[in-house]
């Protein structure tokens, strides 16, 4: 008998989604390698999918935290040409099209004339590395699983470092959340809506971004004082509205009214990421899906080019 025909599904995943706590202890510590703009640098940060989402919880935290003016954009929509003082692109594989692409504009421009550009990377034999200044490779969260977790994570864990967050509460969290018992309501739920405020947002777009990927689910997510200007009519019995951070005053109470479940573990939102990650995971296996290579997904989008 094969390998391919013992694996269980989401094999690869799961091995991943576990691993977090560790290997986010290992891209925290390479925050004092100051390869990162400075403070007071104005910076822009793209990514494509999940990595957009990541650079928007680093833009949000970088900003609050007066470490500089901070903007993230998704690669194929970014304003790059805004006097900036560095770029940073974020790309697990580092071939996705649109980052190359717009790397490749970034370093055609006279020296002078453009932004330094650093490349967080979980592959540093890729092409991302011959188009940027600067390359922080994160190998050892590099992954198997179509479906992104620690990659993601660990990139963040990075950036938040480099703000001066402690993470060791959220690590702690994380190993807390791999050991408690999953909730069978939250896994076989209708529909899921995710919330977020301030760095979070980007973690709410995740969310949903990992349960649809995975499972196939319906889901949506928004800032979560958002809800209550239209997503919140479909809230209903059997659906979940799960919010990460801190929600905002009488939230849960209208998702109650409105017959679903208000979701909120009051810890770190990155570690409450990881609890999503094992309730994607056993939800796909429940529907006989393998998220380990989720249908019309591969592990990095490269466009044929004109």
């Amino acid at each position: 008998m094969t390998d391919d025909m013992t694996r269980r599904p989401g094999a690869d995943l799961e091995a991943e989604l576990t691993s977090q706590p560790d290997v986010w202890e290992r891209a925290a510590a390479l925050a004092s390698r100051d390869l990162l703009p400075p403070d007071g640098q104005r910076i822009a940060v793209i990514g494509c999918g999940t990595s957009w989402f990541m650079a928007q919880a680093y833009a949000s935290l970088r900003e609050r935290n007066g470490r500089g003016e901070t903007d993230a954009f998704a690669a194929s929509e970014a304003f790059v040409d805004r006097d900036y003082d560095a770029i940073v692109a974020i790309t697990r594989s580092g071939t996705t099209t649109e980052v190359l692409e717009l790397l490749d504009d970034v370093r055609g421009r006279a020296r002078r004339d453009r932004a330094r550009t650093i490349g967080v990377v979980g592959d540093p034999n890729t092409p991302l590395v011959e188009l940027v200044d600067d390359v922080i490779a994160l190998a050892f969260a590099d992954e198997h699983s179509v479906v992104q977790t620690r990659f993601a994570t660990s990139a963040l864990a990075l950036l938040r470092a480099s703000v001066g967050q402690d993470l060791s509460r959220a690590i702690a969290q994380a190993r807390d959340v791999l050991a408690a018992d999953l909730d069978d309501e939250l896994i076989d739920a209708e529909q899921y809506t995710f919330l977020g405020t301030g760095w979070t947002v980007g973690i709410a777009h995740e969310a949903a971004l990992k349960m649809r990927e995975s499972s196939q689910s319906w889901t949506e997510s928004y800032p979560a004082k958002e809800y209550r200007h239209g997503p919140i009519a479909i809230a209903a019995p059997g659906r979940v509205t799960w919010a990460f951070g801190e929600p905002p005053t009488g939230i849960a109470e209208d998702t109650a009214a409105a017959g679903a479940r208000f979701e909120h573990n009051p810890i770190d939102a990155m570690a409450d990421l990881v609890r999503l990650h094992r309730v994607a995971l056993e939800r796909a296996r429940r529907k006989g899906l393998d998220p380990d290579q989720p249908r019309n997904l591969t592990r990095s989008v490269i466009l044929d080019r004109p």
